[in-house]
């Protein structure tokens, strides 16, 4: 169906997880955007309402359906992918049918999809017109309040985005599974395996560096560990004292033999760690050059106490959810092929770091 600057985007939620449960609620409170088809995995989904899948406690008149064609039949202006493992062979079908599909599958420039999957896509894309875009809040939204800090500068030698945060809350997400909480210290090849479950900060370098207007010759990721002082009562994990409970992951972007942006992930589920770490609670950018600017963004609320548990646990799907579901205009009407915010009307200044 053509798109018409008269009428709302037509949407498909794609899966109903934590994360698109949020989305979808967002979708249907908006009057530029209309619901029009939600994709379930299981076929116990199927034929339910979406109300009912996101929890809206109304229905929406939209029935869930496990089949890919019908969704395709739908003809929707986009797809709001969002599954915890992505299926490189959807993603293909969806884009050459010419349907634009923003994501929060671990894609920003398809880096840690690997190169074949990420030329496949790019090409399904561009035949089929549409585009394909990924964010979440990190990485995603916080490498663009990155590239928007360094507005200000004139000159930019170095960008890092560094994430912290105790998420022994969250800790029992499916998402959580690789990074190997609770495995004894120095156990064979859980570097690699942190390496291999944080590939898409690897992507995040790439995306920021795009967005400051350079290109990077190398990319390299760099691990450390902090175990546990005690036996920690962790919900949906076991973690005895002396196994890993803190990681802290270092993906780095070189430009002419010089670091030039660094998205930094510090997690861990404890305050009882050796070594001790300090844990902001916060994304903290710092982008070095003239002048030096730093930010530290928050994202959870003063009062937690006076949330319920259910509402706490959610704020970590909104905020990866929002980034995409607020990026559906401008993704619609981007270019085909895979974009990032670079492509995007919201981009900032560009400012190739200096080598």
């Amino acid at each position: 169906m053509e798109r018409t600057p008269d009428r709302p985007i037509r949407v498909v939620q794609w899966t109903t997880g934590n994360i698109g449960r949020q989305s979808l609620a967002a979708v249907v409170e908006r009057p530029d955007l209309e619901l029009v088809g939600v994709y379930a995995h299981s076929k116990e989904k199927a034929g339910r309402d979406a109300g009912d899948l996101a929890g809206l406690g109304r229905p929406v008149g939209v029935l869930a359906s496990d089949d890919v064609e019908e969704i395709i039949g739908l003809a929707p202006d986009c797809v709001l992918y969002m599954p915890l493992h992505p299926d490189v062979g959807h993603l293909e079908r969806l884009l050459r049918a010419g349907i634009n599909v923003l994501t929060t599958a671990s894609f920003l420039t398809g880096r840690a999809y690997g190169e074949a999957a990420r030329a496949a896509l790019d090409e399904a894309a561009r035949e089929g017109g549409a585009s394909l875009f990924g964010s979440g809040v990190n990485p995603g939204y916080a490498d663009q309040l990155a590239a928007v800090a360094s507005g200000v500068c004139r000159q930019v030698d170095h960008v890092t985005v560094f994430e912290s945060f105790d998420i022994g809350l969250w800790a029992a997400d499916a998402n959580q599974d690789d990074l190997g909480w609770g495995r004894p210290a120095g156990d064979a090849g859980h570097a690699d395996d942190v390496r291999k479950a944080t590939a898409p900060f690897g992507d995040a370098v790439e995306a920021l560096a795009e967005l400051l207007g350079t290109a990077l010759d190398d990319v390299r990721c760099e691990v450390e560990f902090a175990h546990a002082t005690k036996d920690l009562d962790i919900p949906g994990r076991v973690v005895k004292s002396g196994t890993v409970a803190g990681l802290d992951v270092r993906w780095i972007g070189a430009r002419g033999g010089a670091d030039a942006v660094e998205a930094h992930v510090r997690w861990t589920v404890t305050p009882d760690l050796d070594p001790a770490w300090d844990v902001a609670m916060a994304y903290l950018i710092e982008v070095r050059g003239h002048p030096q600017v730093n930010l530290r963004v928050e994202v959870l609320p003063q009062d937690m106490a006076s949330m319920s548990m259910e509402d706490m646990l959610a704020i970590g799907s909104v905020i990866t959810a929002m980034p995409v579901v607020n990026a559906i205009p401008a993704v619609v009407a981007a270019r085909p092929g895979i974009v990032t915010y670079a492509d995007l009307p919201t981009q900032a200044s560009r400012h190739a770091p200096r080598p």
